[in-house]
C-alpha cells in the first residue's frame, strides 16, 4: 500500500505542491484537503483544488448546509462535461465560519491559498467576509465567484465581536455597492443580483404607468432596507424622479401616519424601503387615512419569501388581518424571479438529498430551495466554461484574471434560467412585479423586468388589481395637485358647491320619494286588504238544476239548466265535491254562472266560526294576485258558516286525472309534454309568488280549460280550504299518494307548511300517472292497498319505494328528471326553474303549444285533403271519358250524343223490320269455355252466319 501510494503523492508534490492530509480546526472554522486515498482514482490527471469558503450553521438562505450541495454537483458536471477532455479534475477545499465576519474568513482564504494553493474562490457570500477576500483573491490573481453580492448581514448575524459595527458607516453611505469598483475587487464575480439594479427595476415600472413623483421611506436600523434604500435614492434622484425621501429607526414605535402624510404632499406612489413588520404598520396606518381606496400606489421590496428577510406578510392571526389584506391591495412587490421550470424542480430535489446525505441538514416542511442556491451552481457552471476555453487556446490555468474575463460580458442559460453577466462581472438578474389578488389573498406575478432588455414585460392574461375598482393605475399628479390648491380647482369652486349641493339635494329627493312610494305601497296593500270585493252574494249565482255537472264528461256536450241562488248549497242539497271527497274514478264539480261567466264552485265544511281577520284576507289577497295561464284563476267565495264556497275559474274539459282515464282521447306525446310543460311553467310562478308553495299538487288539481291549457287549481287558502276535521279513510291514504316521504308523517295534522321540495316530488307523481297513462302508484295498486304503500314510502327503504314506470315509450330524459323529483333526499331534487330549463330541452322537436299542435294537423290534413279531391277528379274524368267511348260503341253516335246531351232519342221508322229471335243450345257451356271478351265475338260470329244464310 505505501508503494502504490508514493507515486501520486510525489508527483503531486512537485506539480502543485499539494499536501496530501490538511486538516484544521478551530473555534472558527475547518478545512478539508485532499486525501491520498481520494487521489487514488485520480491517477494520471492532474488535480487542480478549488476553495469553498462558506458561512455555516448561520440558518442563512446561503449558508454551507443549502449551497453546499449545489456547488458539489457543479463541480461534478464541470469534471464531466467541460475538463475530462483536458485530463484535468477540479477538487473541493472546503472551509465554513460561524458568522458574518471580515476577521476569519481572510485567514482561511491565507489557508486555502498558501497551504492548497486553490486556482479559485467560490464564496464567502456574506458582504463583510467577501469584502476582505475578495480584495486578497485579486491580489493574489485567483478567480472569485459568489452566488451572492453586496447582501449585508441579518440582525442575527450581527455581532460585535465580528467587527463589522464600525464599517456601517460606510454602507449607510454607499449608493452603488461597495463592490461596483472593480479596480479593487479586480476578479469578483457576483451570481446573484446587485442593489444597484434596483433602481433599473423601479424606473421601468414608474416608465410603464408614467409615474415621475415618487415617495421613498427608509429604516435605517435595518441593514437590508437601508442599503436598498440608499440605492434607490441615489438612483432615482439621479433620474428626477424622487420627490420626498424619509428616514426612521424601526427599533422606536412611531406614528407612522404622519410619514404618510408627509408623504402625500409631494407624491401618490411610495416605496416603503422597510422591514415586513413596518410594511404591514405602514399599510394599516394607509388604510386609516384613505390611501388604499386607488389614490395612492405603495412599493416594496422582498427578495424572495423566508423567514431570513421577516415576516412581509399581511396575515399575522390578529384581529386586523381583514383590514391589513384590505389595505395590502394597494401594494406591489418586487422580487426576484423565483425558476419555476421542471429542470430547476429536479435540481432542487437533488439539492434536498445530497443536503441530508452529505451535509447531515434537511430542508424544513415548505423550505424552498432558494434562488442564492441555484446562483452558486451557475457560478461554478460559469468557472468551468471560462477554464474550458482557457485551456483550450493554450491558456494558463492560474491567470485568474484572464480566465475572469472569460466569465464576464457573457450570458448563458443556467438552472436559475438565463444568466447575465455584465462587462463588470455583475449579473443582471431578473425581477418579478407581484400584486395582491383580494379572492385568494396572495401575491401573484403580474409582470417581469428581465435584465437582458432592461424592459418591464406584463405577464399574459394577467392584470393589476387596482383598489377602490379602477381600471388603471392611479394619476401621478391629483386633479387638483398634491396640496389641492390648483388655480383650476379653485376657479370651479362655485360650479363644485352648485354641483354637491343638487347632490345633497337629489339625495333628499331620492329619500324623500322613497318614503312616499314605502308609504303609498303599504296603503296599497292596506286597501287591496280591505276590499271584499271577492264576497259573493248567495242570489248573485246561477246554480245548475238536477244532478252535479261530471268533469268527466267535459269533453263532451252538455245540457244544462240553471237556476238562483246559493242556498240549496248551504242547505246541504246538491252535490258539490271535488277531487277530496270522491274516488279518483268519480270526479264532480258543481257549475253556476257569475256575473255572466261560467265558474267552479267547490264546497267545503268548516263547524267552527270563520273570522275575517288579516290571516284570511292576506291568503286571499295571494291568491287574487296569481295571474297566469296557467293557473286557476280565484272569482269570489262566500264564506257563511258552516259552509264555505270557493269560486273559480272553470275549466271545461275536466281534470288532467280525466284525460288520462278517457280511452276515447288518442294522446300522442306531443300532447303528453305540452300537458307537463303546463304543470312546470304553472308550479315555477306559484314558487316564485308570495304563495310560495301548492301543498296539494295531484292530478285531479290539474285543470284543462277550452284550449287545452293546463292550469293549476286549489291553490293557497288554507284558512278556508282547511277542514275541521280528518277522516282517515281510503280516500284519505289515496290523496296521501302524492305527498313525498318527509311530509307523509306530518300531513296528518291539518294546516302542517308544505314544502317546495314536497311539490317537486307530487310532480314525479303526476309524470308517471303521464308515462302510464293510469293513477299514481299504478303497478304497485295492482297488489297493495294506498295505506300500505304509503308505509312503506313513510319508511324510508333502501332503495327508496318509488312507482315502477318500466321500459315505455317516453323520453329517457324524462325518465332520469321522474327519478329525481322523487329523491328521498329534498337537497337532491331540483327546483322548478331548473325542472323547467331540462322540460324544454326534452321538449325540442316537439310542438311548442298543443293548439299550434292541433292547427298544424288540421293545415296538414286540410293540404293532404285537397291533393285527394285532385287525384279523384282526374279518375272520375277519366272514368268519363270510358264511360263515353262504350256509349259510343254500343250504341250510333247520334243516339249516343243526344243521350250524353240528356235530351229525348228521337224514333226512326223502317218500312219492313225483321225480328229475329234464337235459343243458342250450349250457351251456358260457352260462355263457361270462353273468355269475357270472346263472348261476344262468337255471338257476332253466329248471328252473321244467319244473316248470311237468309241472305243466300
Amino acid at each position: 500500500m505505501e508503494k502504490a501510494s508514493s507515486k501520486p503523492l510525489r508527483w503531486l508534490l512537485i506539480t502543485g505542491g499539494l499536501y496530501l492530509t490538511l486538516i484544521s480546526t478551530s473555534l472558527f472554522g475547518s478545512t478539508r484537503a485532499l486525501t491520498t486515498d481520494s487521489l487514488r482514482s485520480f491517477e494520471g490527471m492532474r488535480v487542480y483544488n478549488v476553495g469553498v469558503l462558506m458561512a455555516s450553521s448561520l440558518d442563512s438562505p446561503f449558508d454551507l448546509e443549502r449551497a453546499g450541495p449545489a456547488v458539489d454537483m457543479a463541480l461534478e458536471l464541470v469534471n464531466k462535461e467541460f475538463l475530462s477532455q483536458h485530463n484535468i479534475r477540479l477538487h473541493k477545499q472546503q472551509a465554513s465560519y460561524p458568522s458574518c465576519s471580515g476577521n476569519i474568513a481572510p485567514g482561511l482564504a491565507a489557508d486555502m491559498h498558501f497551504k492548497a494553493n486553490v486556482i479559485a474562490f467560490i464564496g464567502p457570500a456574506c458582504a463583510f467576509a467577501l469584502e476582505p477576500v475578495a480584495r486578497l483573491a485579486a491580489y493574489w490573481n485567483r478567480p472569485i465567484i459568489t452566488g451572492m453580492g453586496d447582501q449585508p448581514p441579518s440582525e442575527t448575524e450581527l455581532s460585535v465581536s465580528s467587527g463589522i459595527l464600525g464599517r456601517l458607516h460606510k454602507w449607510k453611505n454607499d449608493t452603488s455597492g461597495i463592490f461596483k469598483d472593480k479596480t479593487q475587487y479586480a476578479t469578483l464575480t457576483r451570481m446573484s443580483y446587485c442593489q444597484c439594479r434596483l433602481r433599473l427595476v423601479f424606473s421601468s415600472i414608474f416608465k410603464q404607468f408614467n409615474w415621475r413623483h415618487v415617495g421613498l421611506i427608509v429604516d435605517r436600523s435595518d441593514l437590508f432596507s437601508l442599503t436598498v434604500g440608499k440605492n434607490l435614492e441615489h438612483g432615482l434622484r439621479k433620474q428626477g424622479l424622487l420627490r420626498f425621501v424619509r428616514e426612521l429607526d424601526g427599533n422606536d414605535e412611531e406614528q407612522y401616519d404622519h410619514y404618510l402624510k408627509d408623504a402625500s404632499m409631494y407624491a401618490r406612489v411610495l416605496i416603503l424601503s422597510v422591514r415586513g413588520v413596518l410594511v404591514r404598520k405602514f399599510m394599516l396606518a394607509a388604510y386609516s387615512l384613505g390611501m388604499t381606496r386607488g389614490d395612492w400606489t405603495f412599493l416594496d421590496v422582498e427578495i424572495f419569501q423566508g423567514p431570513y428577510w421577516s415576516d412581509h406578510d399581511w396575515q399575522v392571526g390578529d384581529r386586523q388581518d381583514h383590514t391589513a389584506k384590505k389595505a395590502y391591495e394597494a401594494l406591489l412587490r418586487v422580487s426576484l424571479l423565483t425558476p419555476t421550470s421542471p429542470k430547476f424542480q429536479e435540481f432542487a430535489d437533488s439539492v434536498r438529498r445530497l443536503a441530508q446525505q452529505d451535509y447531515n441538514y434537511t430542508f424544513s416542511e415548505g423550505e424552498e430551495v432558494n434562488f442564492f442556491v441555484g446562483a452558486f451552481y451557475d457560478g461554478v457552471y460559469l468557472l468551468g466554461m471560462a477554464l474550458n476555453e482557457t485551456l483550450s487556446e493554450g491558456g494558463d490555468i492560474n491567470n485568474g484574471t484572464a480566465i475572469t474575463r472569460r466569465m464576464w460580458n457573457r450570458d448563458f442559460h443556467g438552472i436559475t434560467g438565463h444568466v447575465r453577466i455584465d462587462d463588470s462581472g455583475d449579473r443582471d438578474a431578473d425581477y418579478s412585479v407581484l400584486d395582491l389578488d383580494p379572492i385568494t389573498g396572495r401575491f401573484e406575478v403580474v409582470a417581469h423586468y428581465y435584465g437582458l432588455s432592461r424592459n418591464y414585460t406584463p405577464v399574459k392574461d394577467k392584470t393589476i388589481h387596482w383598489p377602490g375598482s379602477r381600471e388603471g393605475p392611479p394619476p401621478d399628479i391629483p386633479p387638483c395637485g398634491f396640496m389641492g390648491n390648483d388655480p383650476v380647482c379653485h376657479s370651479n369652486e362655485a360650479y363644485v358647491m352648485i354641483l354637491y349641493a343638487s347632490f345633497a339635494f337629489g339625495i333628499f329627493l331620492s329619500f324623500a320619494i322613497t318614503l312616499t312610494c314605502i308609504a303609498y305601497k303599504r296603503m296599497q296593500v292596506t286597501a287591496d286588504l280591505n276590499n271584499m270585493s271577492w264576497r259573493v252574494r248567495p242570489e248573485e249565482v246561477l246554480l245548475e238544476v238536477g244532478k252535479p255537472f261530471s268533469s268527466r264528461l267535459g269533453l263532451q256536450k252538455n245540457e244544462q239548466t240553471f237556476e238562483t241562488g246559493l242556498e240549496k248549497l248551504h242547505r246541504g242539497r246538491g252535490s258539490v265535491t271535488s277531487c277530496s271527497s270522491l274516488p279518483p274514478t268519480r270526479v264532480f264539480t258543481t257549475v253556476g254562472i257569475y256575473k255572466g261567466t261560467r265558474v267552479a264552485i267547490k264546497k267545503v265544511t268548516i263547524k267552527k266560526k270563520l273570522d275575517i281577520n288579516n290571516q284570511l284576507l292576506w291568503e286571499i289577497k295571494q291568491v287574487r294576485d296569481v295571474t297566469h295561464e296557467n293557473t286557476v284563476r280565484f272569482v269570489g267565495a262566500c264564506i257563511d258558516s258552516p259552509v264555505v264556497l270557493c269560486l273559480t275559474e272553470y275549466c271545461p274539459k275536466g281534470s288532467l286525472k280525466d284525460v288520462l282515464e278517457n280511452d276515447e282521447l288518442q294522446l300522442d306525446w306531443n300532447f303528453r309534454m305540452s300537458l307537463i310543460h303546463d304543470v312546470v311553467k304553472g308550479m315555477a310562478y306559484l314558487h316564485g309568488s308570495e304563495v310560495a308553495v301548492h301543498g296539494k299538487l295531484r292530478s285531479c288539481n290539474c285543470l284543462i280549460d277550452g284550449r287545452f291549457v293546463l292550469k293549476i287549481s286549489d291553490f293557497g287558502l288554507k284558512t278556508l280550504t282547511t277542514p275541521s276535521e280528518i277522516i282517515k279513510d281510503q280516500m284519505y291514504y289515496t290523496k296521501l299518494l302524492w305527498v313525498a316521504p318527509e311530509l307523509i308523517p306530518s300531513t296528518v295534522v291539518p294546516g302542517t307548511p308544505a314544502t317546495q321540495k314536497g311539490d317537486v316530488y307530487s310532480f314525479a307523481i303526476i309524470l308517471e300517472e303521464i308515462v302510464v297513462r293510469g293513477g299514481p302508484f299504478e303497478a304497485a295498486r295492482q297488489f297493495l292497498d294506498p295505506q300500505e304503500i304509503i308505509a312503506r314510502v313513510a319508511a324510508r327503504e333502501t332503495p327508496p319505494f318509488r312507482p315502477v314506470v318500466g321500459t315505455r315509450d317516453c323520453p329517457e330524459e324524462l325518465t332520469e328528471l321522474m327519478e329525481r323529483c322523487w329523491a328521498d333526499n329534498p337537497d337532491d331534487r331540483p327546483t322548478f326553474e331548473m325542472v323547467r330549463s331540462i322540460i324544454r330541452c326534452i321538449r325540442k322537436g316537439y310542438c311548442e303549444n298543443l293548439m299550434d299542435d292541433l292547427l298544424r294537423r288540421m293545415e296538414q290534413y286540410a293540404n293532404n285533403l285537397e291533393a285527394l279531391v285532385e287525384e279523384k277528379t282526374a279518375q272520375l274524368s277519366q272514368e268519363k271519358r270510358r264511360s263515353e267511348e262504350l256509349l259510343y260503341q254500343v250504341l250510333p253516335r247520334p243516339v249516343a250524343q243526344q243521350l250524353m246531351a240528356g235530351e229525348m232519342v228521337r224514333p226512326e221508322q223502317f218500312e219492313s223490320v225483321t225480328v229475329y229471335f234464337s235459343d243458342i243450345v250450349g250457351f251456358t257451356a260457352l260462355c263457361a269455355q270462353s273468355t269475357p271478351m270472346q263472348v261476344p265475338l262468337k255471338l257476332h260470329s253466329r248471328s252473321f252466319t244467319f244473316h248470311l244464310g237468309e241472305i243466300s
